[in-house]
């Protein structure tokens, strides 16, 4: 109840007692005082219009509960521009109140809101008050109550209707491996039943998985607008249900369509609401991976010393600390003593589940040298983010 009415109310109240209300039951045509009032200022397509009219002088009866809109002469019309309730019954609170209250729901026009073809709605117009109206209504223009208080006086109020914008939010900026992810949708729009809870569809995916699931966002209440769903994270399995594959680092995003749109828009466009967030482990990304110092092989992967013009492997070995598969890049480096680089080389892969992996890279000192050999591991040459400490060790040839 808005202030404004809550204001005449008491104006009302302080002068009639509920219990002593000394009724007119001619109403003062020389002083109409009838205001209207709705819930909202502007309503959505699908929305019930909770409507008040305080009108003492028509609290007829102080004993009973009285009735206003169906008199005639005296009806009440609740109306688009192309369609129509009147008369239209709206009921007395309570005893000797004098306040009037009734609701129509807003039934919509034909129109496809999930993008499957078919229409969602169930446009209709019928009902005597004061709970069991329904409206078709457009999506642009207005709502307009009039009150036939007495002969040749008419009070009238009025409310817009139009779409929104839908609005979409993660409950984190970022998630970690063990989290359940929650997203709302707040779109009045796709309140299509005010008295039951509705449904919309949602895509989320990760860069992992670009098709990834679809899930449904259930309203929070009959008449709430608002839409919320929640899913987990795997590692280990292929998205299913609301369980979305997806690794550490990954960006997660969500997308939901916007069928209703308001003007300038037309009505069979669409706007995709898109939001993003980001998947974290709880292992800190220089810790996913262990990586040893390098040992040197020969052909015969016998261990063996570095000579000048001999075929040597470096060997390195490098652990997952994780419970998730992890890509990788490793890298070797070998420098010269003057810092110029004589050899550099790098291994892509995966590492499964707290797997352990030998890596190796030949290579043939061709001259007496202090060599440098450094190994790093990171994600990829594109991204580069260590998984590990590096490791660097010198080896005097010659």
């Amino acid at each position: 109840m808005n202030f404004k009415l809550i204001f005449l109310l008491s104006v009302f109240f302080s002068t009639v007692s509920v219990g002593s209300a000394h009724a007119e039951k001619i109403p003062d045509y020389f002083k109409p005082y009838a205001p209207i009032f709705t819930d909202k200022e502007v309503y959505t397509w699908t929305d019930k219009v909770h409507i008040t009219v305080v009108a003492p002088s028509w609290n007829a009866n102080k004993n009973g509960i009285d009735t206003i809109g169906t008199q005639e002469r005296h009806f009440i019309k609740i109306h688009t521009s192309e369609h129509s309730l009147k008369p239209y019954k709206l009921t007395e609170t309570d005893f000797n109140s004098g306040v009037f209250t009734g609701e129509v729901i807003l039934t919509g026009f034909l129109h496809d809101v999930d993008d499957d073809g078919n229409p969602d709605t169930n446009p209709r117009t019928s009902g005597d008050g004061p709970t069991n109206g329904f409206l078709e209504v457009e999506r642009d223009g207005g709502l307009t109550i009039s009150f036939e208080f007495a002969d040749g006086v008419v009070l009238t109020t009025s409310a817009m209707i139009s779409w929104n914008v839908g609005e979409m939010t993660f409950d984190k900026q970022t998630f970690l491996v063990g989290d359940t992810a929650k997203i709302q949708v707040t779109d009045p729009d796709m309140n299509l039943n005010p008295e039951a809870v509705d449904r919309i569809k949602v895509e989320i995916s990760s860069n992992s998985d670009e098709a990834g699931i679809i899930v449904d966002a259930i309203e929070t209440g009959d008449d709430s607008g608002i839409f919320e769903t929640a899913f987990s994270f795997t590692q280990t399995s292929t998205s299913s249900g609301n369980r979305l594959f997806a690794i550490p680092d990954d960006s997660i995003y969500a997308k939901y369509e916007d069928n209703t749109i308001p003007h300038p828009n037309s009505i069979q466009d669409d706007l995709d609401i898109q939001i993003k967030s980001k998947l974290e482990s709880e292992i800190s990304p220089i810790q996913r991976i262990s990586i040893s110092d390098v040992l040197f092989t020969n052909s015969f992967d016998m261990p063996a010393e570095l000579a000048i013009n001999e075929t040597s492997q470096i060997v390195g070995k490098i652990s997952n600390n994780q419970d998730y598969d992890q890509p990788f890049v490793y890298i070797i480096q070998v420098k010269d003593d003057s810092g110029s680089v004589v050899l550099l080389s790098w291994i892509q892969g995966e590492l499964t589940s707290n797997q352990s992996l030998d890596l190796s890279q030949s290579w043939v000192p061709t001259k007496a040298n202090n060599y440098f050999i450094e190994t790093f591991v990171w994600k990829s040459l594109n991204d580069k983010v260590p998984l590990s400490p590096n490791s660097a060790q010198s080896y005097l040839i010659g």
